[in-house]
């Protein structure tokens, strides 16, 4: 009979933050979990565990309830869906079923009363990570299910045709690959066919630079070595050598910080890695596919992009054309959609009549194919006639900026409004957003954060 691998080495890269007023507490659980996960942070108050939280996401929480200022319970009722995807153990010197039954609802993994054995909250912890573990596996199935359903490229305009014999012909090829085109055109569809028609035997890794904030890149990417930072307990592998003997695709790579920018030139021009905080070297056998939707010879020109970055990038160039400027491929698009997403949502497919065809194609999709298929859903979901549901989404009348907002109106709701309208033109793209309010993404959403928690 085989034997089974420890917790420990199952969840080695697991990472989690402790909040706990009482320092012995916070250094007790402090020193029994560094011996089993690679990342262990803790905090005395919330406002400390919000500044920690802000540069490094933690799988596991294990928060004490009564805490000075606001309760464990308030504060993760207060997060937002992103940021309550960390899981949450509760903990508690004070017996009270009721505040058990609130912390269960609101979400809470387990609750354990205190004082307790070691062993509890290890056994505690274990079933939270298997369970997250678990989840986070089924997810990945789901999502690999729903790529290979739509692993090719739809259409038959002569855009698509084209653009179906460039990646033919680029894929066997080891050279970087950069993709440009709008937002919503399927840049991470055009990659992921070019590493399954390259015969390359890894996985295909894809990584958005702008979600992982600059001080956490460089490691996210390379990985690091024990003792290289605060909290880092035990070496970690990057996501370039997860993508070993595969390709790695860093979509929006205009929004990867200048230094970094230095540290990936390194890496296409000597093909190895260097973890951080060691001396050595590790050679990598990685195909780079990068996508951009920002035009990155204007960001060369205006000191925002390397320009020697960019020329090794754009050895090949592959353009995907706009949903506008191949209307012809429409049909088609609406037809895939709807066939899987009524697999997807459990919902009986629509029927399109030819004037509905119609007045798709002769729409401007801002927002490309995500447009389209967001739409195609909210047919399926609300179970509508398509003809009727567009009637209704073509006479909605937007705000004229000549209209103002209401007097009586103050700032702060004023600002929200417009932050709000720009979100929602680049189709919830809070990265693109900021760029037009000329704000920062952290900026943003320290505004929406803060609009949250004063609903609450």
């Amino acid at each position: 009979m085989s034997q089974s691998k420890s917790p420990a080495k199952q969840t080695a890269a697991v990472s989690v933050l402790i909040v706990d007023d009482e320092p012995g507490m916070r250094g007790f659980l402090a020193k029994a979990l560094s011996k089993r996960f690679a990342l262990v942070e803790s905090a005395a108050t919330i406002d400390e565990a919000e500044q920690i939280r802000s540069r490094c996401h933690f799988d596991l929480l294990i928060v004490d309830i009564r805490l000075p200022g606001r309760s464990g319970i308030e504060w993760h009722e207060a997060l937002s869906d992103t940021e309550r995807r960390s899981d949450i153990i509760f903990m508690t010197g004070y017996a009270d079923l009721e505040v058990a039954i609130t912390a269960l609802r609101a979400g809470a993994s387990d609750f354990i009363l205190k004082p307790f054995h070691l062993d509890q909250m290890l056994q505690a912890v274990d079933r939270c990570i298997e369970r997250r573990l678990l989840k986070r596996q089924n997810l990945m199935l789901k999502r690999e299910l729903s790529l290979s359903q739509a692993s090719s490229i739809i259409g038959t305009s002569d855009a698509m045709m084209n653009l179906k014999q460039i990646i033919e012909r680029v894929a066997p090829t080891p050279s970087a690959v950069l993709i440009q085109g709008e937002s919503g055109t399927g840049k991470e569809l055009v990659a992921r066919a070019l590493h399954q028609q390259s015969g390359r035997q890894g996985a295909f890794v894809p990584v958005n630079c702008g979600s992982i904030s600059p001080e956490l890149i460089e490691s996210e990417l390379f990985g690091h070595v024990a003792g290289a930072f605060t909290g880092a307990k035990g070496s970690r592998e990057g996501l370039f050598s997860f993508a070993s003997g595969g390709t790695i695709f860093l979509d929006e790579i205009g929004e990867m910080p200048l230094q970094m920018q230095t540290a990936l030139l390194r890496v296409l021009e000597q093909r190895s890695i260097r973890p951080v905080g060691s001396e050595k070297e590790v050679a990598i056998d990685v195909r780079i596919v990068a996508a951009t939707n920002r035009d990155l010879e204007q960001e060369v020109d205006q000191g925002n992009f390397r320009r020697d970055l960019f020329y090794r990038l754009n050895v090949l160039d592959i353009q995907i054309p706009p949903l506008r400027e191949r209307a012809d491929d429409i049909v088609d698009l609406t037809y895939f959609f709807t066939r899987q997403l009524a697999v997807e949502l459990g919902t009986n497919e629509v029927t399109w009549t030819h004037e509905d065809l119609q007045l798709l194609q002769a729409q401007p999709w801002p927002g490309n194919i995500r447009e389209l298929r967001n739409m195609i859903e909210r047919c399926l979901l609300l179970g509508k006639p398509p003809a009727e549901y567009w009637k209704k989404s073509n006479t909605v009348q937007e705000p004229s900026p000549e209209a103002g907002y209401p007097l009586q109106w103050t700032l702060k709701q004023v600002e929200r409004q417009h932050v709000e309208q720009v979100v929602d033109a680049h189709q919830g793209n809070k990265s693109a957003a900021a760029r037009v309010l000329g704000v920062s993404r952290k900026t943003l959403d320290r505004k929406y954060k803060e609009w949250q928690q004063e609903e609450s």
